[in-house]
């Protein structure tokens, strides 16, 4: 049996954040009992609000942050068991902001070659000639090679990084949204140039982004979180057509549509962003879910295990909630 690529198994990370003079030290839970597994040459799409613990997580599977609990796997191997080196040979990750990733003050190719150096073991001619081909492969020009980042646009730069990370041939990429910072026709290419090379070296990505038409777009599985934990996961054409659970429908429903006269749309969350500090008792989603029942209040949902994936709502179809509070959500109603 083939192992996955990526296994997260009961994984939390929590930080210790201190008071001030009049008020105490706090535990923020950024990732909560998280488990999942991306299976080789697939897409994981990460998505949710800014705060919920994607960052997190991807610094969590790439090794920079030690777990407060649970295990991470990769190609089956236990992270925590691995030296930087090992793991390194096998996920690399792709920054959000590429000039800030890269150092100003080294010339390209010797940003792209420091993996191979720090690996060492590998001759100045082999790292010369494998930095041109990965450069060429990922559409820059040799002689880009002797710029400092500075001299690249924004695009160019990102196009730097992502060579960079595929000159050890990694088997797995952690994108933690590569795009974002990029313009929208810059971003296209982007995308495109990561398509191609998911296919031609058989890449697994973890692909982290807020912007959910560009993880339509890339990602074979999409996973969910609000306060650290993921509430809906499914395969990506499922999840956009039949979304279950009312926070991915509160994200789907904030989409921008470029049709004139609709103005900026209301998905009724409220102007409240839920701290991970105070995380309320029962469902944490239920302080903005316009579908809440009394039973949300109270009592934390299961994972309802869907043709296609999970859920964790008590109204999900599927779990034991009666046929009225079914069509209130179908409905998109609730009472607050």
């Amino acid at each position: 049996m083939t192992a996955a690529a990526i296994e997260v198994r009961s994984v939390r990370r929590t930080f210790r954040v201190r008071g001030g003079l009049l008020s105490a030290d706090r535990n923020i839970v950024a990732v909560d009992d998280v488990s999942f597994a991306v299976a080789p040459g697939s897409v994981l799409g990460v998505v949710g609000e800014s705060g919920c613990g994607k960052s997190t997580l991807a610094r969590l599977i790439l090794g920079l942050l030690p777990p407060t609990s649970g295990e991470l796997f990769v190609d089956g191997q236990r992270i925590t068991d691995m030296d930087r080196r090992a793991r390194a040979r096998l996920i690399q990750p792709v920054f959000q902001d590429p000039f800030a990733s890269l150092n100003p003050r080294r010339r390209v190719r010797d940003i792209v070659g420091l993996p191979l150096a720090a690996q060492g073991g590998v001759s100045r001619a082999e790292v010369a000639s494998r930095v041109d081909a990965i450069l060429e492969r990922v559409g820059l020009a040799r002689d880009m090679g002797d710029r400092l980042p500075a001299q690249l646009s924004g695009g160019q730069r990102q196009r730097v990084a992502i060579a960079r990370a595929l000159i050890l041939r990694p088997r797995i990429v952690v994108c933690d949204e590569p795009t974002s910072a990029l313009d929208v026709s810059v971003q296209a290419q982007i995308l495109n140039l990561l398509a191609e090379l998911r296919r031609d070296f058989n890449l697994t990505y973890l692909f982290i982004s807020h912007n959910l038409a560009v993880v339509e777009h890339v990602a074979t599985e999409v996973a969910v979180m609000y306060l650290g934990r993921i509430v809906e996961r499914a395969e990506t054409e499922s999840l956009f057509r039949t979304p279950e659970h009312p926070y991915t429908r509160a994200l789907l429903a904030s989409v921008l549509t470029p049709e004139p006269g609709l103005g900026v749309p209301d998905v009724g969350l409220g102007d409240s962003l839920p701290d991970p500090a105070n995380i309320p008792s029962g469902c944490r989603f239920h302080p903005r879910c316009p579908v809440v029942i009394d039973r949300c209040r109270h009592e934390a949902p299961g994972l309802t295990q869907r043709p296609t994936g999970i859920v964790e709502c008590h109204l999900a179809p599927g779990a034991a909630v009666n046929l009225q509070v079914k069509d209130r959500l179908v409905a998109g109603l609730g009472d607050r």
